[in-house]
């Protein structure tokens, strides 16, 4: 995709608005760290009495997905995970608004051999996250210290799309915006050589996926990964990213390559992704995006469970 342009469209009454959402977001970013870690759960707190539908699929996967907890403890697991929710909003800004030097101080990165590894090997890079609330944060902390290319839908709002992709692509320079069903363009960055963040985690119905237990439950999973691989002869990294609870910053991970990937099956791949999901999604169960449906599609004759 060509980079954004500013064009005098964008100065159109209908546009104000959300100019000044953009410049009182801008505000409140330039505030300490801590100060937006506070603001963020307060934030939390409010949106829980408010997004009724939302706190109702957060609360529906939950119980899905951890039944052995019980209803308080799921409670709590949903109020902290609504608080990291809101967090990501001011994450959000700091990732597009703070200047590059203060934004890496709040990187502690491990792993990144394995990308430069792959990068001196030409080859390409299918860099495996999940969509963790920290995912604009930690995608902006890694930019700055890796090429990573993305897939990218356009927003709705021009004016909008304008300021995210221009936010987003300052720590990147190089980096090239693909668009979520451009095959081809993701095969030749691929076998360009270059890495691209990917996320299998999320439901994108019956056409593309198959079926695979996902925390115990039948989960439509895409296979795409496996046919990227193998299309585009790349390595598939896996890629996870936390905020400290100690208010610090950010632990980047970039774990060794999967090995013998793709394998046998597609479905052998897809349930071993999810294991792979699951697995992290375990160790941080509060900064998962829960409010996506995950199980919206089902198998043939089972019952919606939304």
């Amino acid at each position: 995709m060509d980079r954004p342009q500013f064009r005098r469209a964008f100065l159109h009454p209908r546009y104000w608005l959300l100019w000044l959402g953009f410049a009182l977001l801008w505000l409140l970013a330039q505030l300490p760290y801590a100060v937006l870690l506070l603001l963020g759960r307060g934030l939390g707190r409010l949106m829980l009495l408010v997004a009724k539908s939302r706190r109702h699929i957060v609360a529906r996967n939950l119980q899905l997905c951890f039944p052995q907890l019980s209803p308080a403890e799921r409670e709590q697991l949903l109020r902290k995970n609504f608080e990291s929710t809101a967090i990501a909003f001011f994450e959000m800004a700091m990732s597009w608004w703070w200047p590059k030097a203060r934004l890496r101080k709040l990187a502690h990165v491990e792993g990144l051999e394995h990308l430069q590894q792959a990068q001196a090997a030409g080859q390409g890079v299918i860099l495996m996250a999940v969509h963790f609330t920290t995912l604009e944060i930690g995608a902006s902390l890694l930019g700055q210290l890796h090429t990573i290319d993305g897939m990218y839908r356009e927003h709705d709002n021009p004016l909008f799309d304008y300021v995210q992709r221009r936010s987003r692509e300052r720590h990147n320079l190089d980096a090239t915006a693909i668009e979520r069903d451009d095959v081809r363009g993701m095969l030749k960055v691929l076998r360009a050589g270059r890495a691209i963040w990917y996320a299998p985690d999320q439901d994108y119905g019956r056409k593309q996926s198959i079926f695979v237990p996902l925390f115990g439950v039948m989960a439509a999973t895409v296979t795409a990964t496996s046919k990227f691989a193998k299309l585009g002869r790349a390595r598939v990294i896996p890629f996870t990213q936390e905020r400290l609870a100690d208010g610090s910053g950010y632990r980047l991970v970039i774990h060794p390559p999967l090995e013998d990937f793709p394998g046998d099956s597609e479905e052998a791949d897809c349930l071993r992704i999810n294991q792979w999901v699951e697995s992290v999604v375990r160790a941080n169960p509060e900064q998962y995006l829960w409010a996506h449906r995950r199980f919206k599609t089902r198998p043939e004759g089972e019952a919606k469970l939304y």
